[in-house]
């Protein structure tokens, strides 16, 4: 008998692992055609997303990066993920937890609510790869994690913003000041961090490692990967991705576009080099789709996040241990 499943596996496939036939332009639009499901058991990386962008300095709409991120990666689940030329899927229990819920009309519930999301998620064992939602969410996200796994965590963060501004306000949501009471709280260490692609100027770094994003132009993406290994080194570290990182050129459905960027390519190339970095949580943040073109600002994030399910499987592969 033929157990192969035609379209909605999303919503149709019993197991965790393994592939299905989609049509690209249809059916359910989990990520990468994963299950959709709220049972964590065996499962090794839950993808989620939270649909935030109160914490937005200009553009908004990065409430709706999600389910473009989902959309953009309909092609990623038909096809062996470029260069690897494997199926993660076949060793990687992922499943698609769908959405954070958040009350947007009483915004000061809001960061308790994603902790608890976390929370919930990272006591089951399982990694998070989570989508935003504009960068604030990264905040709640280290609160989370550092309570699983130790404080201070090392931080690979790829921005054209150091999001280090003055922010000493206990309630206040804003995406550029995260990173300053990460620091402040202990839940982050700069010393052992990187920040990577910035274009934007801050007079207190805060002691982060700065490799910014003419740096990368003029060394390249792999020099730019070996100096990221060697400062993290085997900490346990949290990578986020702001989107902006990218030029607008490959970028434009953002919140914050700055000129200068790096190329899709190049982040790419720095992305499928993580293999060594012992990532405990993961995000993909300020997509906003009613700013983008021909999606390929979601393209760019759906083929990031791709690429770090592929490292994942890989770092399994190699310990034969949950990534």
């Amino acid at each position: 008998m033929n157990s192969t499943i035609y379209g909605d596996s999303a919503i149709r496939r019993s197991s965790l692992y393994g592939a299905s036939i989609e049509n690209t332009f249809a059916g359910v639009l989990s990520f990468m055609r994963r299950n959709y499901s709220r049972d964590l058991t065996g499962v090794d990386v839950v993808v989620s997303g939270i649909p935030l962008d109160l914490a937005t300095t200009f553009r908004p709409g990065a409430r709706l990066g999600p389910g473009g991120i989902r959309a953009a990666s309909v092609q990623l689940s038909n096809l062996l993920p470029y260069p690897w030329g494997f199926d993660p899927f076949q060793n990687l229990a992922v499943i698609d937890y769908g959405d954070c819920w958040i009350d947007v009309h009483n915004p000061l519930t809001i960061p308790a609510a994603i902790v608890e999301h976390a929370r919930t998620i990272l006591a089951s064992g399982a990694k998070m790869l989570t989508f935003g939602g504009d960068h604030f969410v990264t905040y709640p996200l280290l609160k989370a994690h550092a309570e699983k796994y130790g404080k201070p965590l090392s931080l690979i963060h790829f921005d054209a913003h150091c999001d280090t501004w003055p922010d000493d306000k206990h309630d206040s949501m804003n995406h550029g000041t995260m990173f300053y009471k990460a620091v402040k709280e202990g839940l982050i260490d700069p010393a052992t961090s990187v920040q990577v692609g910035l274009r934007t100027w801050n007079d207190d770094f805060m002691g982060f490692n700065v490799i910014d994003a003419p740096w990368v132009h003029a060394n390249g993406a792999q020099v730019t990967l070996q100096k990221i290994l060697s400062i993290v080194d085997k900490r346990p570290t949290y990578l986020t991705f702001d989107i902006d990182c990218l030029d607008p050129a490959f970028a434009p459905g953002t919140g914050t576009p700055v000129p200068g960027g790096l190329s899709s390519a190049q982040a790419l190339e720095i992305i499928r080099g993580m293999e060594p970095v012992n990532l405990v949580g993961m995000d993909v943040v300020e997509v906003s789709p009613p700013f983008d073109q021909s999606e390929i600002t979601a393209l760019a994030a759906a083929h990031i996040a791709a690429d770090l399910l592929c490292v994942l499987r890989n770092q399994k592969l190699a310990t034969g241990k949950r990534p």
